[in-house]
């Protein structure tokens, strides 16, 4: 049996390393979920959910993963037959659009080459052609987990009012979420979506929806099938801090000291410190003449990097070699770029020396799987870092 020392590195992009704090605030006696402390726990995680979406209004927790999230955006706030407009942009796009699907809805998929973000183009041209206003949401993931592409919300919320299209605008923000800056309101985003195991630096199994007063108002007359995740139910025993039925007590510890955690670094440094993390990584993978599977440097992500394959070499074959030798965890290619690609995780809890070591496994095993490559990836990460 081979004995492995030091820690393991978890460098996939989610879930994330979570914070020794983190795990201690969850080892402690769950407490009873209709008393006056838990009360106090759920309302002060519910307020404190609010500053990291950046929004003045209502946030849901789920006890679910981000697939939750999704199908509570949909559920909540849509009709059978309704039409939404959704981007191939990579996997969880796709999974998301297969979810729309099954609830009985209508999706206009736009096709993509998962090498570019959601072309806010084709969004205002898609919804000024809709003169009887079918399309009812615009479906979007704004951090693409499974190739490091980000799509400009901005730019797609002002193309939906340059064309004047009462469509809801709906995101998912499963891996931007605590790594990179997100507006729920100054976009004017009507349901996010996001779960706790990527930026929050949390295990898996808490989901979450920030909602509009439009998203609201849509729910009083959507008609797809909701029980468990009803925001009705919801909202109105978050009300009191309670929920509608067992909470993740534990979770919610954790999450509660992960808030913490974000208060006293600050949100804005904390993507700060994701920004500069990422472009350490890309000036490595530039320097190995790899090439970054975003094909749109102003859609590069903070939260993860894919790295595209040379020559048509095995990317999994590669994963195994660095995890064997090194006990580093990479994450896989996904659909479409399975075997075709790996990513760097460079989310949540970590700082530069962690970045580092990881960036050494991966130049370290370019090296002895015989994949083609330049050195001097680690060198010139470092050189970005000690400067900055």
């Amino acid at each position: 049996m081979t004995v492995r020392r030091g820690r393991h590195f978890l460098q996939i992009p989610g879930p994330t390393n979570v914070p020794d704090r983190v795990l201690r605030a969850m080892d402690r006696a769950t407490i009873d979920h209709r008393g006056p402390e838990f009360a106090e726990l759920g309302l002060r995680v519910i307020a404190g959910l609010k500053p990291i979406f950046k929004t003045e209004g209502t946030v849901v927790i789920y006890p679910s993963s981000g697939t939750g999230g999704w199908e509570a955006a949909l559920v909540n706030t849509l009709s059978p037959g309704d039409t939404v407009l959704m981007f191939e942009v990579g996997q969880f796009a796709v999974l998301w659009c297969e979810v729309a699907r099954k609830f009985g809805l209508d999706v206009d998929f736009v096709a993509g080459d998962w090498r570019h973000g959601v072309d806010p183009q084709v969004v205002e041209a898609k919804l000024a052609a809709d003169k009887d206003h079918t399309i009812k949401a615009v479906c979007v993931v704004h951090n693409e987990t499974s190739n490091g592409i980000t799509s400009p919300l901005a730019r797609i919320r002002q193309a939906m009012d340059l064309a004047k299209h009462p469509a809801l605008l709906m995101v998912d923000a499963v891996s931007a979420l605590g790594s990179m800056d997100y507006r729920h309101d100054e976009w004017g985003v009507d349901v996010t979506v996001a779960s706790s195991q990527k930026g929050l630096m949390l295990p898996a199994g808490l989901g979450f929806n920030a909602i509009s007063h439009k998203a609201l108002a849509a729910a009083k007359t959507a008609g797809l099938p909701r029980a468990y995740w009803d925001w009705g139910a919801m909202i109105k025993m978050n009300a009191d801090g309670f929920f509608p039925y067992t909470p993740a007590t534990n979770l919610l510890y954790a999450l509660d000291e992960a808030l913490k955690m974000f208060e006293e670094e600050g949100l804005d440094a904390a993507f700060a410190r994701h920004d500069r993390l990422a472009e350490a990584t890309r000036r490595a993978v530039a320097a190995w003449g790899l090439e970054n599977a975003c094909l749109d440097p102003g859609l590069y992500s903070s939260a993860l990097t894919a790295v595209m394959m040379p020559g048509g070499a095995d990317a999994d074959a590669l994963r195994a070699v660095i995890l064997k030798r090194f006990d580093l965890s990479l994450g896989a290619g996904l659909g479409k770029l399975a075997g075709k690609v790996f990513r760097i995780g460079h989310l949540g809890d970590l700082n530069d020396l962690t970045l580092a070591g990881t960036l050494a496994g991966v130049e370290m095993g370019l090296g002895l799987a015989k994949i083609p490559h330049q050195g001097g990836g680690v060198d010139a990460a470092l050189r970005f870092l000690a400067d900055g």
